[in-house]
Formats: C-alpha cells, sequence, structure tokens
C-alpha cells in the first residue's frame, strides 16, 4: 500500500485545458494527456497526475478535469466535480486494485441528480490505515464509514469515482436480475480472536489432537 502517491493504470485522455491556467482561461480548449498516477490527502477528492504532449507533468487535478479521447470538448457536459466523485479520501495510503471481474465491464451510477448514468469499468481507489504507531484520525477502517471509488469512463465522455452503494454493475452471463437490493449498512467488526473460549494447545506438537467421535 502507497503512502500520498500512487500508480494508476495508464489512462490516455483529455484535460481541460482551463485547469492547466488555474480555472481562469483557456476554457472549452482540451488537449491531450496520458494520466499516470493520484494522490490521497484525507479530506480531499482523489487527485490526479497527468503527463501532456509537450513532456511536461502536472500534478493534483480533480476527476473533473479530464475526458475521454475521442469526444469533442464542447459534447461532453460539465459536471461538478461532487456529481462525479461522491467522497473525499479517507486516508493518505491508498491502494490501486484492477479487478479482473469487472475489468471491461459496463455499469451505471446513481447520482446526485437521481439519475443513472452508466459507464465502464477502469480501476479501483481503496483506502487504510497501515502504521500502528501512527494514531489513526480517519475512517477508512470504520466499517459503516469506509467507501472505495471505482474509477468509471462514463458513456457522456466523463470519468466518475463512486462507491459499492451507488453502482449497479452488468455481467451479462450473471448479473440477470433486474433489481436494487434493500442491503443494510455494514455495521459489525468481524473477528475470530475476541472469544476466551478456546486456547491453542501449550505442547511442542506440530498438529492439533482431533477428538475422536465416539458411537453410542
Amino acid at each position: 500500500m502507497a503512502y500520498l502517491n500512487a500508480n494508476i493504470p495508464v489512462t490516455y485522455a483529455q484535460i481541460r485545458r482551463e485547469y492547466l491556467y488555474d480555472l481562469k482561461k483557456h476554457h472549452g480548449e482540451v488537449e491531450d494527456c496520458i494520466i499516470f498516477g493520484i494522490t490521497s490527502i484525507t479530506g480531499r477528492p482523489i487527485l490526479f497526475h497527468a503527463i501532456m504532449e509537450n513532456g511536461a507533468v502536472f500534478y493534483r487535478l480533480p476527476i473533473s478535469a479530464f475526458i475521454q479521447r475521442g469526444f469533442k470538448a464542447e459534447e461532453v457536459p460539465k459536471r461538478r466535480l461532487d456529481e462525479l466523485e461522491l467522497w473525499n479520501c479517507f486516508s493518505y495510503y491508498p491502494a490501486i486494485t484492477s479487478w479482473d471481474i469487472l475489468d471491461g465491464q459496463s455499469g451505471k451510477y446513481f447520482g446526485k441528480d437521481k439519475k443513472m448514468h452508466a459507464g465502464e469499468y477502469l480501476f479501483t481507489v481503496d483506502f487504510a490505515h497501515p502504521e500502528s504507531n501512527i494514531v489513526d484520525t480517519d475512517h477508512s477502517e470504520i466499517p459503516h464509514e469506509h467507501k472505495c471509488a471505482h474509477i468509471m469512463a462514463l458513456d457522456d465522455g466523463n470519468y466518475a469515482a463512486q462507491p459499492n452503494n451507488r453502482i449497479i454493475w452488468d455481467i451479462p452471463s450473471f448479473t440477470v436480475k433486474d433489481e436494487v437490493p434493500d442491503w443494510k449498512v455494514q455495521t459489525s467488526e468481524w473477528n475470530v480472536e475476541d472469544t476466551r473460549k478456546w486456547k491453542t494447545e501449550d505442547t511442542d506438537k506440530f498438529f492439533y489432537e482431533i477428538e475422536e467421535k465416539k458411537d453410542d
């Protein structure tokens, strides 16, 4: 697990040029880029790093700064950052995973606008607190607070970062039920060592003894 910065699957994209000028000019213009990494800062959105065709690198831009290649800027709707990404980072320690089962699969997320937005899975950002000698002031390991962020390439040309409870995935050979689950938020902290009813044997035996079942 990385601290602060992490590599992500390389994504060829376009950057809205106004983000390269502190939103002060070049609105409506784009240029090609490659998104190659992220920064995770507690209480801030996931911030992306990109390299341009001139070889310059720009750090820490929000997901709203990018659109997909093949789209014209004027045809891609401008959405607020909080519409594209629902939650800030939960930790300074991000983990990047590309889940095989979701690779290339389509999905749709339920947005703040009460509408479904379709897209394709790219990769996932998750968070934790791995250093026991640093006071954990984050929410990444509290069951009912934890959220991951699935990065999606939306059908409208934008990118989005959404949690599990906002997305329905479409795997044609398996997800055959057309329903939204009524599940409840996970609040349990699972632990297999929190009982005083069982202890290991105080011997040097390699295998534990097994009690034979006696016939009546």
